[in-house]
């Protein structure tokens, strides 16, 4: 149902929007040479630039994912970062020494100088490959919120904020997107602030903030540490420190839209100290997003909340033949909510284990009920699963006429591995859209107009920050490169914006052909993770194995390419079980081996000619 957005929300979505575009575009115009339009004239003060690299990171799915994995699953999601602040103190130890001491515009302008042209250009257009997936998924995220507000075609919407993006974004170059991101941190930060004060003050006044948190507790949403060492869990401790910290030394040491932030800093002291406060602060920032998504789970606790947060797959089956087996759901589901609002009312008062046992039950029995609403919504557009989802049926029936017994976590496994074939490809899948529906819903006019502008506004900060690397790499890793003779400065500034406008329009195109993944933020996570092991192993081997030369390194990132693709294929396949996370440390450590042992079996032939 389309949702109808006051004027006063107007005012504000567009007045924010429109300062932090005008002001970027005025603040940064006419910059004349490549040091300006690319390093930002080296200018930068260290909180610009933590404030540049969190708002590099914290795209719109950050702000509709995060939520919607918290409302799902819980704070577990936190332990993905807990390798950023190892990560941000070895960067700053080696890589920014390195890059400062070499005036590199560039990460990989120093991979030419430590191997060869071809090892830098192999390594340019992994990232160019990785990154522009990366930027038209965080153009899609928002264009899937204004979809549900307005009404739109998303390739319109898609269209709209990529044009927005390209006009600052080419007319600046890195100032340009470092200026704006300062803005709109501040714009993210009162939004994200003045959400949670708000869902707090929506649930009932006989239940305290201690108590929300408790209730929360007792379905385990707050189950923030997990030890084990389960590949079946996607987000522990040790995936977190140790594939987390692979990933972020990839993602912040060798990709060029987080380089591109730090290398604008006046000096390597300014660098290092916006990359700290990144790492100190990065952590509690998505534990905060993640708590305001458990605190909507609890404000729904108390109050009704639909099957499935996207009201279009909502209205399509109710408009099929599956309507009235839909609406029967829905009963059940009004019926078991009189229940969890009156356990979790009293549990409030009293933690006793009883009323805990109960609310976790309710809570399991609620997730079976909108895994059957996501069956049912496949079910009306595509009847090619139909044995499944019979399947299904029984599996509930079993489930409730035993809904405490020890079975439930196998019966539950068993209906998830269901729903993951049966909406395979498809747009059942809602949690993405669960903290946009409660903020059209539940929140006051003007904070909806904020927290949109806050979505839009992280959107547009990093999407600025991907397409201004992408042009970055192609411009100097690339054509700047291969250029016979020199064109001069303005000729390099000119083609760069080029670039920037060209990187746009793929981000815009590739945007159109997105779709909903199981959840957006672990989408672009997971695209990180096929390449960056791989391009952080070549980094390393330049770093520290001396003896390394370039045929080497070459053919042995092709290998490795070649082979984190194929095992994450097995993994999606379940052939194998590999949470994605640690492709980063197997890819970094296959490229390393591989590169020793081809220098080692044949160094003359594998040497270059230096």
């Amino acid at each position: 149902m389309q949702q109808t957005l006051d004027w006063i929300d107007w005012v504000v979505l567009i007045a924010t929007l429109a300062i932090i575009v005008g002001y970027g575009t005025w603040k940064t115009r006419g910059s004349k040479n490549v040091q300006d339009y690319v390093r930002g004239g080296n200018t930068t003060k260290w909180w610009t630039i933590g404030l540049s690299v969190m708002a590099t990171q914290a795209s719109a799915i950050t702000f509709l994912s995060t939520t919607g994995q918290a409302f799902s699953d819980g704070m577990g999601f936190v332990q993905f970062y807990f390798g950023l602040p190892i990560a941000m103190v070895i960067i700053c130890l080696v890589f920014i020494p390195l890059y400062h001491r070499l005036k590199v515009y560039t990460a990989y302008e120093f991979l030419e100088n430590r191997f060869d042209l071809k090892t830098r250009s192999l390594t340019a257009i992994l990232f160019l490959i990785q990154r522009g997936l990366a930027a038209g998924i965080t153009i899609f995220a928002p264009a899937i919120i204004l979809s549900v507000v307005l009404g739109w075609n998303i390739i319109t919407l898609n269209i709209i904020i990529g044009v927005l993006v390209i006009i600052y974004t080419v007319s600046g170059g890195t100032k340009a997107v470092t200026v704006t991101q300062k803005q709109q941190m501040f714009v993210i930060f009162a939004g994200m602030i003045a959400a949670l004060i708000i869902i707090i003050n929506l649930i009932p006044d006989a239940v305290s903030f201690t108590e929300a948190i408790n209730i929360a507790g007792a379905t385990g949403k707050m189950e923030v540490l997990d030890f084990s060492f389960d590949l079946e869990n996607r987000y522990t401790v040790w995936t977190g420190l140790i594939g987390g910290t692979f990933l972020m030394l990839s993602y912040f040491g060798t990709d060029q839209s987080q380089v591109q932030r730090y290398l604008s800093g006046k000096s390597m002291r300014e660098m290092q100290m916006g990359l700290l406060f990144n790492g100190l602060f990065k952590v509690p920032m998505q534990f905060f997003i993640l708590l305001v998504g458990v605190m909507v789970f609890v404000f729904y606790q108390f109050n009704p909340s639909p099957l499935n947060f996207i009201d279009a797959s909502t209205q399509t089956v109710l408009a099929s033949e599956y309507g009235n087996e839909y609406k029967a759901l829905q009963a059940k589901q009004t019926e078991l909510f009189n229940q969890k609002q009156r356990l979790s009312l009293a549990y409030a008062k009293d933690n006793d284990a009883n009323l805990k046992s109960q609310l976790f039950t309710i809570d399991s029995i609620e997730k079976t009920y909108r895994l059957e609403s996501k069956f049912l919504i496949k079910k009306a557009v595509d009847t090619e699963y139909k044995e499944e989802y019979n399947k299904l049926e029984k599996e509930i029936a079993a489930l409730e006429s035993n809904t405490k017994s020890e079975a439930y976590k196998e019966k539950s496994a068993v209906l998830t591995a269901l729903y993951k074939d049966a909406a395979k490809d498809t747009q059942t899948n809602d949690r993405d859209y669960m903290f946009i529906r409660f903020i059209l819903n539940h929140l006051p006019t003007g904070l909806i107009g904020l927290l949109l502008a806050v979505i839009l506004s992280a959107a547009m900060s990093s999407t600025a920050s991907e397409i201004n690397a992408l042009a970055t790499i192609t411009s100097i890793d690339l054509y700047g490169r291969n250029l016979k003779e020199d064109k001069g400065e303005l000729h390099m500034v000119n083609m760069t914006k080029w670039f920037t406008f060209g990187w746009g329009i793929i981000a815009i195109i590739i945007a159109c052909f997105a779709n909903l993944a199981e959840n957006l933020i672990q989408l672009v996570n997971i695209i990180g993770s096929i390449f960056y092991g791989n391009v952080l192993g070549i980094f390393l081997l330049a770093f520290f194995f001396k003896h390394v030369k370039g045929n080497a390194v070459f053919i042995s990132a092709l290998a490795t390419q070649i082979l984190i693709i194929a095992l994450y294929v097995l993994d999606r396949e379940d052939i194998i079980n590999l949470p994605y996370l640690w492709l980063n440390l197997i890819g970094c450590v296959i490229v390393i081996i591989i590169a020793n042992l081809l220098q080692s079996i044949s160094p003359k032939k594998i040497n270059n000619n230096e």
